[in-house]
């Protein structure tokens, strides 16, 4: 199994508190051959209170409905859930193999402070390393003090290489620099960690899209990957977030961190619809390997199984 295959029995503890919150309230709905027109109303409640959204649960609950065949409702519902889901390319990484003498690939990580960015930069860094590769950390969220001490530990612990100025330096100088340092030592992935508040969101924005110009600049060609780190405990108020970032950065991607700690996990679905971003990876504990590679269908088997 590689460092990204997801490991079903950790996205299946994962996804406990949905699979006994929203999901078990579901399931019992859903548990009989027929249903009536009043049970399909309160599926759709169900789906709203476990955050797939009211609009996106209006459309499940239509179209399950609609298309329910012999094997029942259940399996109706779980077919329309899964189908929200983005398709994957079975080939993608975080970071391909670099071409010898060739740029190293830069992955930008931006987020909301309080979500886990800094610590989520910290398990990819010893995912990464773990697969033989030399990886330099760019501690560019100079604005919180504890940022660059926080990274430094998990630099630490992966064996990366750091790069780091002090605080209140310039986030773009601070990136140019790890670029640098990167190319100098034939590092085969950046992970740059980005300011997650500064005084406006329009100063946030135009800072990350400072970087993004720094990056084109020294390394012409590279297509960074932008993942947002977003709290999945905070529900509809981190899709608010997640479409002010795809908005001005263009995400690739999400990690969507303490799915383990949400009864309402049907956030993925309202991330991916809405944004046309696929959920990347899933943080369901605090150790580095409790980051996982996100399957869309062992999260849709893992959210139907019944609660042990």
């Amino acid at each position: 199994m590689t460092a990204d295959e997801a490991r079903p029995s950790e996205l299946e503890d994962g996804v406990k508190r949905s699979r006994s919150g929203f999901m078990s309230r579901l399931r019992g709905l859903l548990g009989g051959s027929s249903v009536s027109a009043e049970t399909w109303a309160e599926v759709e409640e169900s789906l709203i209170a476990g955050d797939v959204g009211a609009t996106l649960a209006t459309t499940v609950v239509d179209r399950a409905r609609a298309t329910r065949g012999d094997d029942g409702p259940t399996a109706a519902v779980r077919r329309e859930l899964a189908a929200l889901l983005l398709p994957r390319n079975p080939d993608w990484e975080l970071a391909p193999a670099r071409v010898a003498g060739g740029p190293p690939a830069v992955v930008l990580i931006v987020g909301v402070n309080g979500t886990g960015k800094t610590t989520t930069i910290g398990k990819l860094a010893v995912r990464e390393a773990a697969t033989g590769r030399k990886i330099v950390l760019a501690a560019a969220d100079t604005f919180r003090a504890a940022a660059a001490e926080q990274l430094r530990i998990w630099a630490a612990r992966a064996g990366a290489d750091i790069v780091a100025h002090a605080a209140g330096a310039d986030p773009a100088a601070v990136v140019y620099d790890a670029l640098d340092a990167a190319v100098a030592r034939q590092a085969d992935v950046v992970l740059v960690d980005t300011a997650g508040r500064l005084h406006t969101k329009s100063n946030l924005m135009d800072e990350l899209a400072k970087i993004r110009r720094v990056i084109d600049r020294r390394l012409p060609g590279v297509q960074p990957e932008t993942l947002l780190v977003l709290d999945a405990t905070t529900g509809q108020n981190g899709l608010l977030q997640a479409i002010a970032f795809h908005e001005s950065v263009k995400l690739t991607g999400i990690v969507l961190t303490k799915l383990d700690s949400t009864s309402r996990g049907g956030i993925v679905f309202s991330i991916e619809q809405r944004l046309g971003v696929p959920v990347r990876y899933a943080g369901v504990g605090e150790r580095p390997e409790d980051l996982i590679a996100f399957e869309p269908a062992a999260f849709v088997a893992a959210l139907f199984e019944e609660a042990a």
